[in-house]
């Protein structure tokens, strides 16, 4: 039996994973735009993890923080944290396509608006 082989990186499963339960998760809540959005930056996420899994670290590690930040949004607790909405993920999202020259997966609806801050480092995109 000939089957196709695979090379896939450790991670790389692992990231696509946790994509899909979050939207799943998403689904029973959203609907409309929003479910529109969170299904747009689920594919365009899935995408960025597929064409990196050979790509640098730097690269793979881009990816790995647009995942983290769409699937750990944080609950709000009093006043002190804030729950992250799918816009800012958005944003995330298609920083990280435009750094990679994915220009083909950008979430945006307005791709062709280039976003001001495509040369800030993701390092710190968690923190906010």
């Amino acid at each position: 039996m000939a089957g196709e082989q695979r090379t896939v990186e450790p991670g790389t499963d692992v990231l696509i994973r946790k994509v899909d339960s979050h939207l799943a998760a998403l689904r029973g809540g959203l609907h409309g735009p929003e479910l529109e959005l969170a299904e747009r930056l689920a594919r365009c996420l899935r995408e960025l993890v597929r064409c990196t899994a050979q790509a640098s670290a730097a690269d793979r590690g881009q990816v790995r923080v647009a995942v983290h930040y769409f699937v750990l949004r944080r609950e709000s607790r009093g006043r002190l944290l804030s729950v992250r909405s799918l816009a800012a993920a958005e944003r995330v999202v298609d920083r990280v396509a435009r750094q990679l020259g994915r220009l083909d997966l950008l979430a945006e609806l307005h791709r062709d608006c280039p976003a001001p801050d495509d040369t800030k480092p993701l390092n710190n995109a968690l923190l906010y």
